[in-house]
Order: structure tokens, then C-alpha cells, then sequence
């Protein structure tokens, strides 16, 4: 069986190749893809910061009990902020026996005026600098507040010209101070931690939000000390406060790093998307191998009525098919590899990885892609071969001479289920958003084309009866022939159907699911900011700044902004949005965030303001109390006071300044929105001078940063377009593969009816009604697909009811899917006009 299947392969040449070139593609995509995840997945660093700490304790996430749906689920959440541990807590561990250093750190903000350019540090107290170890090279540690030892790499990046004794600004908690230069420090391994500033341990205290508090408790063991012991016992007393223990591999997560952040992505990108992909390329695989075994039935069934047994003729099939999915296997792990180098490349590129990031890894990716493809592969050959199987020998060849006069019931009590489920998953949109919403959308779409794949049938059977007449009407004889063909083929074209409205659906929503919401997140924050200018800062503004500029001539408001994050319950669990916390007093003068219901100037004391899409989520109204925890994990019930509709631009939730108060990391303010009067150039002056009286911030145009905006979105977008057009492209391939193979297998069809007095002429017209009729019904189908993934989406996420598609985006979906249809069936058909029809009838399907 092994060598008739390779006989039969090479004279089925064309159906070959087809099944191959989509297997090896998919292989190519699964294997791209999963290697990133795995890459994520496999990436563990070292400590850098931490290097020289045995145990580290930490508070970074929390456990939330939700109810949903009266069942309570236990979930655990990172904290946005970081969280903290009191500093009592390391006075405790420091006493413990086997423990030489208990050092708390505090991750300070600050800029280094150097040569009139702001270099980024991060302050720490003295005590800290154990813990990588930083050693002295030049001076002594800091003993007073008013002194500071700096990194070797800001005096390197002075070019050498500061030492100990000389004098350094340094722009750290909304202020600017001078200090003496104690020491220069150096670290003892490389790495990718920004460069430091040592202060004493009670001045970083005083700099820091929450002098009581502490970002990380570092421990260096004793020499001697057994580690065990001391872990235990530290882990006793980081419970009592709430507090983790961190070991090993463990302490470089506690640590700022792009590298993690860059394999969190990974790993958030393989979960969110690439299952989606995944499932495509294994939809596409199973659909493109059943229609080719589906046209040798006549092959099969000839081995049936010479006596080959149903485990014959299966192993065969199996043979087939599994030769094919393993040449597809070494050409597509080879080109699979390729692809990732290149997105590599442009990761790095782009910054959404840190140059030198390793894509290791990708054997068991190899094996899991493998291993999938083969039993996809196998598993589409067994199905689509399952009735020739099945009938006897003598009746095999009448059997499969004609199409099945009815589908199966199954398979329409099937479809009717997947369309209920498409339904349905559109109501869940409601509570979802970014990545979560796109996730939503996909999944919306690959039920839609399921339900479409499993009534294809019936569809194409109503289809052919409704645009009969016009067919006719239109092309004569060879519309009715055409029209008569859709019928009694409604079966065999369902694989047909089912790659065009799988191509016209993912074209024709996920692609601009994107585009909508970036253009309205632009959109909101240019209608939204009244104020024409930003007061900014890199290390954060202090309270006092808002009010210096209320103060100045020609300022109609200034609202100070302070971003942050916090943690609501959704769907049974709990997930970080999102937040902006402000002082209300004169909000609605710099900022409209559309509100719908209250009021902005009601955003005081225990209060929250809600965007109109997660209200709808928690299910509150205005008035109820709301249940959220801020960024530190902090619970808090709030009373809301506001719903408002501009949530991509402004956030979900909008919190009184006064609400988040000692529970963000610096307590400063982010930016300032001024409005001034128009053409006050008394203002203007005196905004300038605001900037010098805060050193290291930056007055901006608004409109400036609407363009900086739509930039970043840009940026952040590609990784979405990337993946999506990804799957819009590998949709349209199984199109034209499916239409090719449908086409190439009419040869004795076409000499049939050539034979019996159809002219060619007749025949290519029959074939160009078949394909009006085909595809109108599936633009149809797939647009409606895409149309209400699309507008649910976009009206759940944005509020827009009609969403937005570029000039050109339906033209380029509707004539692309037709120009692809025309050139992939009547190419071939033409090809197959050419041969004389005697030559063709008793040849090959």
C-alpha cells in the first residue's frame, strides 16, 4: 500500500501539490509562531539588580474571591503598581540567624542633568547597594542628605569630568536639589538595569511615596548559614505581612526589565492570537485534504469493487496523506525558522524586544508541529474517505458516481448549533477590550465560518434555486446549465463556499478592527483635550504645579493628571485597567470626556467616574457603590458620580486625585492640562517661565501629542497587523488552492458535456455563471460575517454604530476575493478546454 500510494501521488500530481503547498505553509505559520511563544516561554534571566541577594521579599500580586453567576472563583492578579512591604518587616528578618544583610529597596525616579542632556537613573538607598553588589571604585558612600554616589556610567557619560566633592543636580520627587558627589560606584556584572544613584538610606526614604514602605526586602545569608532554614523562616515572617518569598530564577521577575516585559509579550501574544492562528491553519489543512481525497473517490471506490478490504483502502489514504504531511513537515519547519529570524529582526527593530533577545528554543515546537500536522492531516483523509469506506464492493462504483442526495442530519443540527454560538458570542464582547476584544472577534468569526463550512449544502442548494432565474436570464442555456450544476453539486462546492467566505470574512472585519480603534482613540483625544497645553515630566510634577499655573495671567484651569492603574472584577475574574486620577476642580474647562451621566464636579471624596463600557460590564449605575482595588492592591468601595463615553482616550476609570494618594509609587502628578486664553501672550510668558521654575519639564502642544499619539499606535499596531494579515493571507491561499483543485478535477465533466454538443464557447459561460452565482453568495455570506463581527466589536468597544472602513478597504476585499475567484477557476478550466474532450473523458476526474 505504502508504494500504490506513492504511484497514485505522482499521478494525482496536481491535487498534490495543492495539499502540499498548503500543509507546508501551515507548518511555516505554526512553527513562526510558536517559537516566539516558546522563546517567551523558556526565557529565564538572571538577577542583575538582585544578583548578590540569596532571598528577596516582595509583595507583586494578590488573590481576589469573585462571584459570577452565584459560583465564587478564587484568581490571582499582578499588582500594577508593584506593591510594598513595610520597612519594619526587613528589622525583623535582619535579626534572624544566618541573615549578614536585611536591605531595603526603593526604585526612585530621577534625572541627571549632564551636558545639557537628561540622563535616567533610578535612587536607592546605601544599604541597597549590597544587593547587586554596586562597590566603591572612587570616594566613600554617602553619609549626609545632601550628598549622592553616582553610577560610573553617568560620570562616564560626563566624559569623565565628575568626581567625589563636585556638585550634581538631580531631579528626583517632582524637585530638583544639589548634591555632592561622595562616590563613583560600579556594578560587578553587566546588564540592563538603567544606571543608579545611591543617597543615604533616610533620605531615599524621605524621597520615596511612602517613607513606611519598601518596594523589596533583599537578604544576603550569612557565611555558613544554611539556606533552607533561613528561607523557612523568612517566609514565616513575609507572611504575617502578606509578603512572598522569592528564591533563585525567582528574583530576577522582581526586577525592571525590558527583557521580561518583551517575554511576557510573547507569551500574551501566543495566548491571545495564537491559538486563533492555529486553528485557521488546521481549518484550512482539513478542508483542503478532504476535498482532494473527496475527488479520488472514484480511485477509492474502484479498489472497493476489485476486493480491497475498507483497512486497505483506509491505510492507503492514511499513506497518502502522511507522506505528503511529512514532506510538508522538513520543507515547512526549514522556511518556519526563516520567517521567525526575520520577524526577530524586525521586533528589535520596531523596540517591542531589547536588542539581543534570544529566540531560543523550537524543537518541541518542531515535534508539537509535526506531530499536529500529521493527525490533522490523517484525521481530514479518514473523515472525507469514510463513505467510500463503508459501502460494498459491488455497489462501489454506482455509489460514488453521483453526488449524495441529502447531507447529513448531524452535520445541520451541527451547523445550527455553531450559528447559535456565533450569536451568542457577540453579546460577550460587551466585557472585553484591547487585545481581550480582538481575541473576542476572532473567535466570534471562527464560529460564524464554522456554522457557514458545516450548512454550506443547504446553502448553496437555496442559493442555486433563488439566483437560478437570474442566471438564466443573464447567460441562456449555460446559465440554466450553470445553475443546474450549483444544485446537484451543493455538496462537493461547500468546500468552495466555505474558503471564500472564510477569505471575504477575515479581510473584511479583523483587518479593520485595528484601524477603528485607533482612528477613535485619536479621535477622542483630539475632540476630548479643551486644553492647548501639557505641562510634562519625566520623573513627575508636584502638587504645587497645578497650582502655580491657576496662578498665572491668562490661565482659564489647569487639571493635574495622575495615571495609574487598577484591578476590577470581569467575568469571574479579575483584570488591571487603565486609570486617571484627577483634581476635578475645573476638568470640564481642559477636558471632555463626553459624559453621559453625573457629573465631573461630583468626583470628590470616596467617588469614581466610569467609562460607559465598563459600567455596562460591572453592571452599575449611577449612584451604586463600586468595588476596586487600586494599583497597590488597596480595596476600596466608591460611589459612582459619573459615566462618560471617551474611555480609549481617557481611560476606564477617572478616580479623585486624593483617592490614590499614597498608593502610587511617586505621588506626583504626570502631566498638567492648561488652557489659556486665546492670543494672551501674558500667558505665554508665564508658562515659560513655569517650565524653568520646574526643571525637567517640558511644556507640549496638545496637538502635538495627538500626532505623538497616533504614532505610538502605529508602533503598537504592527504586531496586531502583522498576525492578522498572517491569517487573512493564509485565508485567501486555502481560497485559491480549493477553487484550483475544484477545477483542475471537471476534466471529464467538462469533455462530457463537450461530447454531447455543448460548444466551448457554452461551456466557458457556464462556468463563468457558476462563478457569479458562487461568489455573490459568498461575499454575501462572508460580508454579513464580517459585518456583524465587525460591528458588534466596534459598537461594544468605540459606541460608534457604523464603523469606520477606508475608501478602498471593501473595494480591495470584494475585488480582490473576485479577481482571486476568476484567475484561480478560469485558468484552469481554460487549460482544460484546450485538451480534446475525447482525450479528457476517460482519463481522470
Amino acid at each position: 500500500m505504502l508504494m500504490l500510494a506513492l504511484r497514485m501521488l505522482r499521478h494525482r500530481i496536481g491535487s498534490a501539490v495543492a495539499t502540499l503547498v498548503a500543509l507546508t505553509c501551515g507548518v511555516m505559520i505554526l512553527m513562526s509562531m510558536g517559537v516566539m511563544v516558546e522563546s517567551g516561554m523558556r526565557f529565564t534571566p538572571e538577577p542583575q539588580r538582585y544578583g548578590a541577594a540569596d532571598i528577596l521579599v516582595a509583595d507583586r500580586d494578590m488573590t481576589i474571591e469573585t462571584t459570577e453567576f452565584g459560583e465564587t472563583s478564587t484568581v490571582t492578579v499582578d499588582l500594577p503598581t508593584g506593591g510594598s512591604v513595610p520597612v519594619t518587616l526587613a528589622e525583623r528578618i535582619g535579626q534572624l540567624p544566618g541573615v549578614a544583610v536585611a536591605a531595603t529597596d526603593r526604585s526612585i525616579q530621577a534625572v541627571v542633568p549632564i551636558d545639557e542632556t537628561a540622563q535616567g537613573a533610578l535612587g536607592h538607598g546605601w544599604s541597597s547597594a549590597a544587593l547587586t553588589p554596586y562597590r566603591i571604585v572612587d570616594g566613600d558612600q554617602p553619609d549626609t542628605t545632601d550628598e549622592v554616589a553616582i553610577d560610573a556610567r553617568l560620570a562616564s557619560a560626563a566624559g569623565g569630568q565628575l568626581r567625589p566633592g563636585d556638585q550634581v543636580p538631580v531631579l528626583a520627587a517632582g524637585s530638583v536639589q544639589q548634591y555632592r558627589i561622595s562616590g563613583i560606584v560600579d556594578r560587578t556584572a553587566a546588564g540592563d538595569q538603567p544606571p543608579a544613584l545611591f543617597f543615604t538610606d533616610d533620605h531615599a526614604a524621605a524621597l520615596s511615596a511612602n517613607p513606611d514602605q519598601a518596594g523589596v526586602i533583599g537578604i544576603v545569608l550569612a557565611a555558613g548559614a544554611d539556606p533552607a532554614a533561613v528561607t523557612a523562616e523568612v517566609g514565616r515572617l513575609a507572611a504575617e505581612s502578606g509578603a512572598t518569598v522569592y528564591t533563585g530564577t525567582e528574583r530576577a521577575g522582581l526586577e525592571q526589565s525590558e527583557a521580561l516585559m518583551a517575554a511576557d509579550m510573547l507569551i500574551q501574544l501566543g495566548s491571545v492570537l495564537g491559538g486563533y492562528v492555529a486553528g485557521l491553519v488546521m481549518f484550512v489543512v482539513a478542508g483542503t485534504i478532504g476535498l482532494a481525497v473527496r475527488h479520488r473517490r472514484r480511485d477509492l471506490a474502484l479498489l472497493r469493487a476489485v476486493a480491497a478490504t475498507p483497512g486497505q483502502v483506509r491505510l492507503l489514504v492514511v499513506a497518502e496523506v502522511a507522506q505528503l504531511a511529512i514532506v510538508a513537515v522538513v520543507l515547512g519547519i526549514p522556511a518556519g525558522l526563516w520567517a521567525t529570524d526575520w520577524v526577530h529582526r524586525q521586533l528589535m527593530d520596531r523596540g517591542f524586544i531589547p536588542h539581543g533577545f534570544p529566540f531560543d528554543g523550537g524543537v518541541l515546537t518542531a515535534v508539537a508541529v509535526s506531530v499536529a500536522t500529521v493527525l490533522v492531516a490523517v484525521s481530514a483523509a479518514l473523515i472525507a474517505a469514510r463513505r467510500t469506506v463503508r459501502i460494498r464492493p459491488t455497489e462501489a462504483l454506482g455509489e460514488i458516481a453521483v453526488e449524495p442526495a441529502r447531507s447529513s442530519i448531524l452535520r445541520l443540527f451541527a451547523g445550527l448549533i455553531a450559528l447559535g454560538g456565533g450569536v451568542t458570542l457577540t453579546m460577550f464582547t460587551t466585557a472585553l477590550r484591547g487585545q481581550a476584544g480582538l481575541s473576542a472577534a476572532l473567535g466570534m468569526l471562527f464560529v460564524f465560518v464554522l456554522a457557514a463550512a458545516l450548512l454550506a449544502p443547504w446553502i448553496n442548494r437555496y442559493a442555486a434555486q433563488v439566483l437560478g432565474p437570474v442566471l438564466r436570464a443573464v447567460w441562456g442555456d449555460s446559465g440554466y446549465l450553470a445553475a443546474a450544476n450549483l444544485r446537484a453539486n451543493a455538496q462537493g462546492m461547500a468546500t468552495v463556499l466555505t474558503a471564500l467566505v472564510l477569505s471575504v470574512g477575515f479581510g473584511g472585519s479583523i483587518w479593520f478592527l485595528q484601524d477603528n480603534l485607533d482612528r477613535q482613540a485619536i479621535a477622542q483625544t483630539r475632540d476630548g483635550t479643551l486644553a492647548q497645553h501639557t505641562l510634562m515630566s519625566a520623573v513627575g510634577l508636584p502638587v504645587s504645579a497645578a497650582a502655580d499655573a491657576r496662578e498665572l495671567p491668562g490661565v482659564v484651569a489647569a487639571t493635574p493628571i495622575r495615571r495609574t492603574s487598577v484591578i476590577l472584577p470581569v467575568m469571574g475574574g479579575a483584570e488591571p485597567f487603565g486609570a486617571q486620577a484627577i483634581d476635578p476642580d475645573g476638568a470640564d474647562r481642559t477636558m471632555d470626556l463626553s459624559v453621559t451621566d453625573g457629573s465631573l464636579a461630583d468626583l470628590r471624596g470616596d467617588t469614581v467616574a466610569l467609562s460607559n463600557l465598563q459600567a455596562s460590564t460591572l453592571g452599575v449605575d449611577l449612584g451604586d457603590q463600586v468595588e476596586i482595588w487600586l494599583g497597590d492592591g488597596t480595596p476600596v468601595t466608591l460611589r459612582l458620580v459619573a459615566i462618560y463615553e471617551r474611555g480609549l482616550a481617557f481611560g476606564d476609570v477617572t478616580l479623585n486625585r486624593e483617592t490614590v494618594d499614597g498608593h502610587t509609587p511617586t505621588n506626583l502628578d504626570d502631566e498638567v492640562l492648561i488652557r489659556t486664553e486665546p492670543g494672551n501672550a501674558e500667558a505665554v510668558a508665564g508658562l515659560a517661565g513655569l517650565v524653568e521654575r520646574y526643571p525637567g519639564s517640558g511644556l507640549i502642544d496638545t496637538g502635538a501629542v495627538g500626532a505623538q499619539l497616533a504614532t505610538d499606535l502605529a508602533l503598537s499596531a504592527w504586531m496586531n497587523k502583522l498576525v492578522i494579515g498572517v491569517m487573512v493571507g493564509y485565508a485567501a491561499l486555502a481560497a485559491a488552492n480549493t477553487m484550483i483543485m475544484a477545477a483542475l478535477t471537471r476534466s471529464r465533466e467538462l469533455a462530457l458535456l463537450r461530447l454531447v454538443g455543448v460548444t466551448t464557447r457554452q461551456v466557458k459561460r457556464m462556468v463563468h455563471a457558476e462563478q457569479v452565482g458562487l461568489l455573490g453568495t459568498s461575499l454575501l455570506i462572508g460580508g454579513a460575517i464580517a459585518a456583524v463581527t465587525l460591528v458588534s466589536v466596534v459598537r461594544m468597544m468605540t459606541g460608534q454604530l457604523v464603523p469606520y472602513v477606508p475608501p478602498l478597504g471593501w473595494i480591495s476585499i470584494i475585488g480582490g476575493t473576485t479577481l482571486l475567484a476568476l484567475v484561480t477557476t478560469i485558468a484552469p478550466i481554460s487549460a482544460l478546454l484546450r485538451t480534446p474532450p475525447v482525450n479528457s473523458i476517460g482519463v481522470k476526474e
